[in-house]
């Protein structure tokens, strides 16, 4: 649990304590922490997958090559890995708002005359740098379809997350032995078992409501912008030609 939390108070900080903001803003930094804290508890049920793995064989080497066979592709690291990419959906974001601040910046300061204070033998530069700076939708297409792309990359990620949940991880849960054969090694008519079958579909069934949930915000969010800042900027642009 102090992992978790130590994950969670950068995250938390990025988002109270950042100059500049766009709508939404809150929701997404809100959402990763959600998904984050869903995610560790999810991972609980994975964490002793080895040992939750028996065959009725006493031969060890052919358990693990048992093991290997059934799952044969990675769990934990996927969730990981595209929980990473999620992030760096925000984080894009991020990178531009903080771009659009730093070009703001510089042309107050070319326009404007740097006002030099003395004050106990310093000198200050009075600047709107210590104001909280919204960014306009309204005045950029560029800053509209940054916020789309780094959107659709969201909902890509979250997409290919339920898949990996429903195409890779659910089906080799059963609650039934299965049977595990590997005549290269000599394990023949084995028959095997995962633990705790129940406990992991649910982490599954829990990841998959939170993704859910992520995307479809996603697509409100997209279709929103689409209506109202393109759409409305396109007929802007019409009625003036």
């Amino acid at each position: 649990m102090a992992a978790i939390v130590t994950g969670l108070i950068p995250i938390l900080r990025t988002a109270v304590d950042s100059t500049t903001t766009y709508k939404g803003r809150a929701v997404w930094f809100g959402l990763l922490c959600v998904r984050l804290l869903t995610l560790f508890v999810a991972q609980m049920p994975w964490f002793k997958l080895d040992s939750d793995f028996n065959c009725n064989n006493t031969n060890t080497m052919c358990t693990k090559v048992c093991f290997n066979k059934h799952f044969d592709k990675p769990v934990v690291m996927a969730w990981n890995f595209l929980f990473i990419l999620l992030v760096l959906s925000v984080i894009l974001m991020e990178l531009f708002t903080a771009h659009v601040r730093n070009v703001l910046q510089k042309q107050i300061l070319r326009e404007r005359k740097m006002v030099e204070v003395e004050s106990l033998g310093e000198l200050k530069i009075a600047s709107a740098a210590g104001e909280v700076m919204i960014l306009d939708m309204h005045g950029s297409m560029t800053a509209v379809f940054s916020y789309l792309f780094s959107m659709i990359l969201r909902i890509v990620v979250e997409v290919w997350f339920v898949y990996v949940l429903l195409q890779w991880n659910l089906p080799k849960l059963s609650d039934e032995p299965f049977p595990c054969s590997v005549a290269d090694h000599g394990c023949l008519g084995q028959q095997c078992l995962v633990r705790a079958a129940a406990e992991k579909r649910m982490s599954i069934y829990a990841l998959v409501s939170i993704s859910s949930m992520v995307i479809v915000i996603s697509c409100l969010f997209c279709l929103y912008f689409v209506g109202h800042y393109i759409c409305n900027c396109c007929t802007q642009r019409s009625r003036s030609v």
